[in-house]
């Protein structure tokens, strides 16, 4: 039995697996509200207590940079550490890593359904990349040594945000009055899109109108109004917005297919692409992602797929966890591994 986790700036979902033969199997599953509660421990805690199994193997994908085990997400007051949840849990073998770590290392468990073509390509042998905007936004990188792919995390979207043309950098002026600096998390995230409104808003080159101020004024989450208008076409303001969120999303996708050599692929995951899936499909997130210049040709043949399955995450960090534990025994038992 497989205990997994992924735990976001808004909510924590933890499930348990089975394994037979190397396959998993989602059994049980629950989401909880991250900030309804001080620790990871406290969740997890709750769930096995509700549940009373006994758990061999466990892993969390955490919202944060992980740090020789331990990781303060960045979205969260609380952190988390693998030696003090594996002491508490009573868990010898727990693992935490980055939660875009897991959602790369579950993309080998989908199936074809679960992922979504938004712009063509030839996957070839090489780095792939994983890029997912939601509460914030994370990138991860896919190595490949010439026989197998191994996954590792990134920060890329702590990193600056680059503007294109007059438009963007006229955004990014209004970010850096707005927040002394500006990352990409600043516009590609669910927060992100509503600074992109608020900008359109402010600087006059988009009128809003008074119902929709009201919308998003009583609104518990405004960035999915914004999404929602934009991709009906009933406001001109999150029709723009949405525009612009998914330019900025192609161009940053292509820079990290750029920094990777990802020419096995490029992946969206997280809360956002699956809902805006429509408005990706559109060509300005495709013609951003190519706009490399002399090496455009390239990046035409990089295909970019959306996964579409939200429980990737949890995927993953169970296929951690399994992959992990089972070398960790071979270890144990003096088997050499490759």
């Amino acid at each position: 039995m497989i205990l997994a986790g992924d735990i976001g700036g808004t909510n924590t979902r933890i499930a348990l697996f089975s394994e037979d033969s190397g396959r998993l199997s989602l059994t049980r599953e629950h989401t909880y509200e991250s900030h309804g509660h001080d620790g990871l421990d406290e969740i997890v805690s709750l769930f096995l207590t509700e549940q009373n199994v006994r758990v061999d193997a466990a892993c969390f994908g955490v919202a944060g940079p992980v740090l020789h085990g331990r990781v303060a997400p960045t979205n969260l007051a609380w952190a988390a550490d693998t030696r003090l949840l594996s002491k508490k849990l009573g868990i010898e073998a727990l693992w935490v890593i980055n939660d875009l770590e897991a959602h790369a290392s579950g993309i080998g468990d989908l199936a074809p359904p679960d992922l979504v073509a938004i712009k063509p390509g030839v996957s070839a042998a090489g780095n792939a990349a994983l890029i997912a905007a939601g509460t914030g936004l994370g990138e991860a990188g896919i190595y490949w040594d010439g026989s197998q792919r191994h996954v590792f995390a990134g920060e890329g979207g702590h990193s600056d945000f680059a503007p294109r043309n007059e438009l963007e950098i006229a955004l990014h002026q209004y970010l850096l009055r707005k927040f002394g600096r500006v990352s990409c998390e600043r516009i590609l995230s669910g927060p992100g899109l509503k600074n992109v409104y608020d900008f359109l808003r402010d600087s006059a080159r988009e009128e809003e109108p008074k119902w929709l101020n009201d919308e998003l004024s009583q609104a518990a989450n405004p960035s999915a109004v914004i999404s929602q208008h934009g991709l009906e076409h009933t406001a001109r303001i999150c029709e723009h917005a949405l525009d612009i969120f998914a330019a900025v999303y192609g161009a940053e996708a292509g820079n990290l297919a750029l920094k990777l050599m990802a020419v096995g692929g490029v992946f969206l995951s997280g809360g956002i692409a699956g809902k805006i899936l429509p408005k990706l499909k559109e060509p300005g997130f495709t013609q951003a992602f190519v706009a490399k210049g002399r090496i455009q040709p390239v990046m035409e043949q990089i295909p970019v797929k959306v996964i579409t399955n939200d429980k990737v995450g949890l995927i993953g960090a169970a296929r951690y966890a399994l992959t992990r534990s089972l070398l960790k025994s071979r270890a144990e038992r003096g088997i050499p591994t490759l």
